[in-house]
């Protein structure tokens, strides 16, 4: 599904600045799949998840997604198949345009073949209406309102809707629930499980939870210094604890796992 082939690059080449972020890294992901990915900041993390999304093209290597090399296509033409959620709750979001507007936006820009200049019929606002409601904050009851006016969480549950209500063949979620309250947060991730299984999207996601990143999805990846230093799945990684886990890392990297963040996240 996805296939990526020894990507690297390096910032700033040929300058004192230069600095190699992904080196020779690979990756395949099948169909369904949902990946969680740790490491500490500078592992390559975001700079694996823009090379995907195209905000660069790579040195190095290739991608390819459901067969097709999209290692040099553009990222507005990636963004009508790859969704994509930041940590930050502001960004995918227009805050001064209304719930509704904002839906409107996102479905057009991925339907496939619509024109962004299309009109929303009644039919699609009712569509936008229920997706709403399946969110459970009574948003579907605030459409005319501006996501401005929304709280953190609120509005990084209205993004991921956005972002799956055409699905996606490919959902990037970086540290998504990382800015919000726990109890928001556990919300969001709920919601992340359900949408994920029901539209059977392939998703990558990057946590600095190590307990979560075992817990969701089937594959978990430990990324250290541009490259992925282990890929664990199955029946092995339903045994593995984090300390499990952070002997894993010790052994593949020889050094301690020293993020504090990581380490002191429940």
């Amino acid at each position: 599904m996805l296939d990526i082939q020894k990507i690297s690059k390096t910032f700033n080449p040929g300058t004192v600045n230069a600095k190699t972020a992904i080196s020779n890294l690979s990756l395949h992901l099948d169909d369904g799949d949902f990946v969680t990915i740790i490491g500490s900041n500078g592992a390559g993390k975001s700079t694996m998840f823009n090379a995907i999304a195209g905000a660069f093209y790579v040195d190095e290597g290739s991608i390819s997604l459901d067969g097709k090399d999209i290692t040099f296509l553009p990222e507005y033409k990636r963004s009508h198949f790859i969704g994509r959620l930041f940590q930050d709750p502001l960004k995918g979001t227009a805050p001064s345009m209304t719930i509704e507007e904002n839906m409107a936006l996102a479905y057009l820009r991925n339907s496939k073949g619509s024109s962004p200049f299309s009109r929303i019929s009644k039919k699609d606002k009712a569509v936008f209406r229920e997706q709403l409601s399946l969110l459970g904050m009574g948003l579907e009851d605030r459409m005319k309102q501006p996501v401005g006016l929304l709280s953190g969480g609120q509005r990084q549950a209205l993004t991921l809707l956005m972002a799956t209500m055409v699905p996606p063949k490919l959902l990037l979620l970086d540290e998504h629930t990382a800015a919000l309250d726990p109890g928001t947060a556990g919300k969001v991730l709920q919601l992340t499980r359900e949408i994920t299984a029901r539209e059977h999207i392939t998703c990558l996601m990057i946590t600095h939870n190590m307990k979560q990143a075992l817990e969701l999805g089937n594959r978990t990846l430990l990324m250290a210094d541009g490259n992925i230093v282990l890929d664990i799945g199955g029946e092995e990684r339903s045994h593995l604890s984090v300390e499990d886990l952070l002997a894993r890392f010790r052994a593949g990297t020889g050094r301690e796992l020293d993020n504090d963040r990581i380490l002191l996240s429940e």
